[in-house]
C-alpha cells in the first residue's frame, strides 16, 4: 500500500479541507498501523486548519482497528479494535500510532464512542487529577456543554464530587445535569455560580471576566485549572483576592504536557471502560460522513452544535 486517501489543508477550495490521495504512512518498530473507523473533531485542531500551510494533514483523535502490530510487539495483534490519539494526521484511512497512545476496545465500545475519548475524555480526566480526592468536594466547570465539559461533569460526579456546570444558554441546562451536574448557573459572567462557592476545584476553559471571576471563588488550597481561552486570552482580575484566599493556585494544563508524564494508553483504557460500564456517556451530538468535514468543522467553529462530532471514514 502505497497511497491512501487523508484530510489535508488545501487553502483554495471552501473550508480549507478536502480529502485527497497521500503517501501512506509506514510505522516505526513500535508504532502499529491503524485502519481507522471513526475520528471526531477539535477546536485546536480545526482553527489550526484555518492557516495552516497546504497539505497539512491534521486530526488528534481516531478509533479503528489494528491492520499491522508493531514490529517490537507492544501493540495489540492485528485486527483488535482500539482507540488512539495522535499529533496530527489522524483522519485518514490508515495512520501509524505509537503503541503508548493506543488502547484496546471493550467490545461493547463503539467506534463512534471511542473516538470522542482521546482530546476531551483525557483533558476532562487530567484536569480533574489537579484536585485530587473530589469525593464531597465542590467542583465548578465552565463551558459546561462542550465536549471537554460533559466528560469533566460526568467524570466529577462519579467522583463523588458536587459539581456546578456553568452554561451561557438556558436551554443547555437539561442536558449538562444529565451529564451530572447537581446544579447549573446560566449566564454570560460567573455572578450566579457565587451562592455555590467557595470552590475546591474549577476547571476553567473561557477565559477573560470568566477566568477573572473563577480566580475569586476558590477554596483555601483550591485549584483553577485553565485549559482553554475561547473568549478573551487576556485577564485582569483582584489579586488580593486570590492570594488571600490562602493556597489558592492556577494550573495551566495543555494534554500533551500531561501525556510526558502518563502516556495516553494508560488515560484511554480507563475511559473505555467506563464507558463499557455505563459510567461515562461520549457526548456525540451528531455523526457524519468524512467526506462532510469542511462543513462541519465551520459548524464547529460556528457553535452550532454541542458536544462532539463524530465522522465516519468510508471505504
Amino acid at each position: 500500500m502505497n497511497k491512501m486517501r487523508a484530510v489535508v489543508v488545501d487553502p483554495n477550495v471552501t473550508g480549507r479541507l478536502t480529502i485527497s490521495e497521500v503517501d501512506a504512512p509506514v510505522p516505526t518498530p513500535s508504532q502499529a498501523l491503524i485502519k481507522v473507523a471513526a475520528i471526531s473533531l477539535n477546536r485546536g485542531e480545526v482553527k489550526r486548519s484555518t492557516t495552516a500551510e497546504a497539505g497539512w494533514q491534521p486530526g488528534w483523535d481516531l478509533a479503528g482497528t489494528v491492520e499491522v502490530a508493531a514490529a517490537d510487539g507492544s501493540s495489540p495483534p492485528s485486527g483488535t479494535r482500539v482507540v488512539g490519539f495522535v499529533k496530527e494526521g489522524a483522519w485518514a484511512e490508515f495512520v501509524a500510532v505509537p503503541t503508548n497512545s493506543l488502547a484496546e476496545l471493550p467490545s461493547s465500545v463503539s467506534f463512534a464512542q471511542a473516538a470522542t475519548l482521546p482530546v476531551a475524555g483525557l483533558t476532562a480526566m487530567h484536569a480533574l487529577a489537579r484536585g485530587g480526592s473530589l469525593l464531597g468536594r465542590s467542583v465548578l466547570i465552565t463551558g459546561a456543554s462542550g465536549g471537554v465539559g460533559m466528560i469533566a461533569c460526568q467524570l466529577a460526579n462519579h467522583s463523588g464530587a458536587h459539581v456546578v456546570a456553568h452554561i451561557r444558554k438556558a436551554e443547555l441546562e437539561k442536558l449538562v445535569k444529565e451529564s451530572g451536574a447537581q446544579d447549573v448557573v446560566i449566564g454570560e459572567d460567573l455572578t450566579s455560580a457565587t451562592q455555590y462557592a467557595p470552590y475546591d476545584l474549577i476547571l476553567e476553559s473561557v477565559g477573560g471576566k470568566i477566568l477573572s471571576a473563577a480566580l475569586g471563588l476558590l477554596a483555601p488550597d483550591g485549584t483553577c485549572v485553565l485549559f482553554g481561552t475561547s473568549e478573551q486570552h487576556e485577564i485582569t482580575f483582584d489579586a488580593r483576592r486570590f492570594y488571600g484566599t490562602g493556597g489558592a493556585s492556577l494550573y495551566g494544563l495543555i494534554l500533551f504536557h500531561e501525556l510526558k508524564s502518563e502516556p495516553a494508553s494508560i488515560g484511554l483504557a480507563r475511559l473505555a471502560r467506563l464507558v463499557a460500564d455505563n459510567h461515562l456517556r461520549p457526548p456525540i451530538d451528531l455523526e457524519a460522513s468524512w467526506m462532510q468535514v469542511a462543513d462541519l468543522a465551520q459548524q464547529l467553529l460556528d457553535r452550532r452544535f454541542t458536544g462532539k462530532a463524530v465522522l465516519h471514514i468510508s471505504d
